[in-house]
């Protein structure tokens, strides 16, 4: 029988996880390229050849979405399969109606298809959309159960910028380890404040071997979600964060949706500076969506290390990069920083922005005047170093999860963002994880050491 003719339409992460999972081992399909977009420069690579597994031994091209008409029509290709998250179900179905006018069959693989299942329990942290409050819960999770005496390890998302096979699977335990694997701006954003908190990270590009290493080390192992992505593990206990910033995004973005409607515990954060109406909307949708769900609010606190930087100065906002960019938020942990502390005004980068950090504002000019940290390897971490430092303000605000002074020479005065996670509602996290927990031991009876619960 011929093999059915597939492209990958990704943006260097669920596709690969998608690859490796459904498709490497298959002598049904032949993938003939994977498709790349969000992310800049991760086109014009090769799956390579190690990874693609035997039915590749040249590996498999990646190339511009831009190219997906003329890649279906030179290939015959007869499916294209959707694989990457963090967009409005009209953009998805924008796509189906490209990849359908083309000739092929537009797919998304199930959930069940493409998780894998651990040896030991599994909390799975995923989001709605970008920037709705993700990491911090990852931490917070990862908190409260080394409190209970569990050895805990984080699995993030994957980002595999770089060379491929140099990145199918990274531990990460010191801040050396960022180094060692020269991480973009978007991945120490991720990683580095676990480290700080004392945490293992892994992420890579083949999940399955990163899932056999890290439960080597694991009691209990925590999926930090990327984007709005959907769990690559199996969980045990879902975590789905919504933003009441960005009502309706609930049930109108892809694969939040699915999201919510697989979670245990829906947390409805940033209740501290989101509107009343919009708080109850997201209540109202997502309790009709998942009624079984716990919900628990949360609050977003945030501070900064220095607010006499802030007060009565003009100041440069640096915010997250692909919560401003993807992720179509037009503030953030910055920004309020900057409100809260008295800056007397936020000064506009637009003018003075170079390179790739000028193509990122032409690209999503909804960012405004806040400057995303854009840092996807030398060149543009280069760019947004002299980005801002060609600004005209007196203080810079990095609302960032890392701290951009370690990696950038910054020429002004510049105070950093914290933000944490802080329950009000019961049950809260603490009592939910504790339990869950108790029902793991109860469930499993191997594989746990005594706990003091």
């Amino acid at each position: 029988m011929p093999r059915t003719r597939v492209v990958i339409m990704g943006a260097a992460g669920r596709d690969f996880h998608n690859f490796n999972t459904v498709f490497r081992g298959s002598r049904r399909h032949q993938v003939v390229a994977f498709t790349a977009t969000q992310i800049p420069n991760i086109d014009g690579r090769k799956y390579p050849a190690r990874l693609a597994g035997a039915l590749y031994p040249k590996g498999i091209p990646i190339v511009s979405e831009q190219e997906l008409p003329r890649l279906i029509v030179r290939h015959k290709v007869q499916e294209v399969v959707f694989s990457y998250s963090d967009v409005s179900n009209q953009y998805v179905m924008e796509r189906a109606a490209l990849v359908n006018a083309c000739g092929a069959r537009f797919i998304l693989l199930g959930a069940d298809e493409t998780m894998l299942a651990a040896k030991v329990p599994v909390v799975a942290v995923v989001a709605v959309r970008t920037g709705s409050g993700k990491s911090q819960t990852s931490r917070k999770v990862c908190s409260y159960l080394r409190g209970l005496g569990l050895r805990v390890v984080a699995v993030r998302h994957p980002m595999p910028y770089g060379n491929l096979m140099k990145q199918v699977v990274q531990r990460y335990a010191t801040l050396d380890d960022l180094r060692k694997h020269q991480c973009t701006v978007e991945e120490m954003e991720e990683y580095e404040p676990h480290i700080v908190e004392g945490g293992v990270v892994y992420a890579g590009v083949d999940y399955a071997a990163i899932l056999r290493r890290a439960e080597r080390e694991a009691d209990i192992i925590i999926w930090d979600g990327g984007n709005n992505d959907i769990s690559f593990y199996k969980p045990d206990l879902t975590i789905t964060v919504v933003d009441p910033h960005r009502p309706g995004h609930e049930r109108t973005y892809y694969p939040g949706a699915a999201n919510v409607r697989l979670a245990d515990v829906i947390i409805i954060n940033k209740v501290d500076s989101a509107s009343k109406e919009n708080i109850t909307s997201v209540l109202a949708a997502v309790t009709e969506m998942n009624p079984k769900a716990q919900i628990i609010r949360t609050a977003s606190p945030i501070s900064v290390d220095d607010a006499d930087v802030i007060k009565g100065k003009s100041v440069l906002v640096v915010e997250d990069g692909p919560t401003l960019t993807h992720g179509g938020m037009q503030f953030g942990a910055g920004t309020l920083v900057a409100r809260l502390f008295g800056a007397r005004e936020i000064v506009d980068p637009r003018p003075y922005a170079v390179h790739s950090i000028a193509e990122t504002f032409q690209k999503y000019p909804e960012t405004g005047i806040l400057l995303p940290a854009m840092g996807y390897g030398p060149d543009q971490i280069c760019d947004l170093e002299t980005t801002i430092n060609r600004v005209p303000c007196e203080a810079v605000i990095i609302g960032t999860p890392v701290d951009l002074r370690r990696i950038l020479k910054i020429q002004k005065p510049s105070t950093r963002v914290q933000y944490s996670l802080e329950e009000q509602s019961k049950p809260d996290l603490q009592t939910i994880l504790r339990d869950f927990v108790r029902r793991e031991i109860s469930r499993r009876r191997k594989g746990f050491r005594r706990l003091d619960l």
